[in-house]
């Protein structure tokens, strides 16, 4: 009896597949990991009340004088001795942002946005209510609505609330303004984070322990309701503030005052030689229960005085120096608001080691994948990453992405990884991309980035050898077939 013409043809196939899968070979890529200093998306150094390449004075707080056309004039995006950075900390007044009742300078924000996009930057903004000098006081039209300013007392402390927080018309209207805020940037790509301000010397709140319960959370429930999508980032002030906002949403946290190893600006109900570094942060971070919070939301710290203060005022030794490093990072630190300051020559070997290790670093250690695909079927790989930062990449705007490109054609190939999910250590990924149907056969470079959502545009630098012009780390070449 002869064979069916069909079982023939189907048999014909069965062994051309089975031929084609055994001449399939593995190829494996073990990427060479590189000492760099590398600027990536969320971390590092800030520059302060400006972007890279303005060199403003150090600390200077120009804003409440300033148009938008002093920022980013300079076509070199250079930093005199201070780090380039990814990241551009922005502190605004409320009497700046809102000068009328409901009339907002939003065009102020947008120009800072816009900036800090053609800079390579993102904008991490606070919107503080008030500071102690009359010129940085509340809104003028608010000061008029509820009368002369004085100093609030409770016990010893005198504080530096220029309003009564208690008045309900404070939380009205600052909260109307933080709603605003979040109903046109919530969301921004080029918006880093919101720090949640709401009360104390230019929003750094001092005196929250001491707010009603109402009050407390009238102030931060427009932060909570307003910002879903933008990072909010807390200062870890006033305990019950803290955990009613952790219980509401996933917060980061930051504190002021890095570097504190015996100041003399101690608050005065503290005892002599209080110092944030060994009397605040380590007690704090654990008695408000923020140890882990590191894990789904980023850490940022601003110096306590400059760079200029630690080395000529203050003498702090190169061992000094290096404990307060070493316990930012065992605090998971992402961000450091250095303000700007200069960084003494003698500690710049210091400061590199410190932005490798600050944030995320991603290494590529291993990647396998087959020599041979067919258009519409599946490149499968294997990878093993590892995370030799301090921290997550918090942004759910990066996908890790493959291209395939020659001459002839390029095409990006987003994988479904989820780079959040990476900690320090090690992460490995296993999947597979679907190559179009079509795709013209032929050798194509295979290539490995880690892209923005929005654009496919190669956005964090990995920690290898090989990357090309455009962002993209060459693994090796791949066949494809019809």
């Amino acid at each position: 009896m002869k064979p069916h013409k069909n079982y023939l043809l189907i048999l014909c196939a069965i062994i051309l597949i089975t031929s084609d899968l055994s001449a399939q070979k593995t190829i494996r890529v073990l990427p060479k990991e590189i000492d760099d200093v590398l600027i990536n998306p969320g971390i590092g150094f800030n520059t302060f009340q400006m972007f890279n390449g303005d060199n403003f004075k150090p600390n200077q707080d120009v804003l409440n004088s300033a148009g938008i056309s002093i920022y980013g004039k300079n076509k070199d995006y250079e930093n005199l001795n201070h780090p380039l950075t990814s990241i551009a900390y922005f502190r605004i007044q409320w009497q700046f942002i809102e000068p009328e009742p409901g009339n907002y300078r939003w065009d102020f924000i947008d120009g800072l946005l816009d900036i800090a996009h053609e800079r390579n930057q993102t904008l991490m903004l606070r919107i503080s209510p008030y500071k102690g000098r009359e010129k940085d006081d509340v809104p003028g039209w608010y000061r008029k609505m509820v009368g002369p300013k004085h100093d609030f007392t409770y016990g010893k402390r005198i504080l530096k609330w220029v309003v009564d927080p208690e008045d309900s018309r404070y939380a009205q209207y600052f909260g109307t303004m933080i709603r605003a805020l979040g109903v046109r940037y919530d969301g921004h790509p080029d918006l880093e984070s919101i720090d949640l301000s709401i009360v104390g010397y230019a929003g750094e709140g001092d005196g929250t322990s001491l707010l009603t319960k109402k009050t407390m959370q009238a102030l931060v429930d427009p932060y909570i309701g307003s910002f879903k999508k933008t990072p909010l980032v807390v200062l870890i002030h006033g305990k019950d503030a803290v955990e009613y906002i952790t219980s509401k949403t996933t917060v980061g946290w930051r504190q002021d005052c890095l570097g504190d190893l015996g100041f003399p600006w101690a608050p005065i109900d503290f005892t002599p030689g209080w110092t944030h570094m060994h009397d605040y942060y380590p007690q704090t971070i654990i008695d408000y229960n923020m140890q882990d919070a590191w894990k789904k939301a980023p850490v940022t710290f601003e110096i306590c005085g400059i760079f200029d203060t630690w080395d000529s005022r203050e003498g702090y030794s190169h061992e000094q120096v290096q404990y307060i490093i070493n316990q930012s990072l065992k605090w998971h630190m992402s961000s450091f608001n250095a303000k700007s300051s200069p960084v003494p020559d003698k500690w710049k070997p210091m400061v590199d080691d410190w932005l490798k290790k600050m944030g995320y670093r991603f290494v590529l250690r291993n990647f396998k994948y087959p020599d041979k695909v067919r258009a519409n079927g599946k490149l499968n790989f294997e990878s093993w990453w590892e995370n030799t930062g301090v921290a997550p990449c918090y942004n759910e705007n990066f996908e890790l992405a493959l291209r395939l490109k020659n001459k002839e054609s390029s095409i990006i190939l987003v994988t479904d990884a989820d780079i959040r999910k990476w900690l320090p250590g090690d992460a490995v990924f296993n999947a597979g991309v679907f190559i179009p149907y079509g795709l013209s056969p032929g050798n194509y470079e295979l290539q490995i980035s880690i892209v923005d959502r929005q654009y496919r545009l190669p956005r964090i630098k990995l920690a290898i050898e090989g990357r090309d012009k455009e962002g993209w780390y060459t693994l090796g070449n791949i066949e494809v077939s019809k």
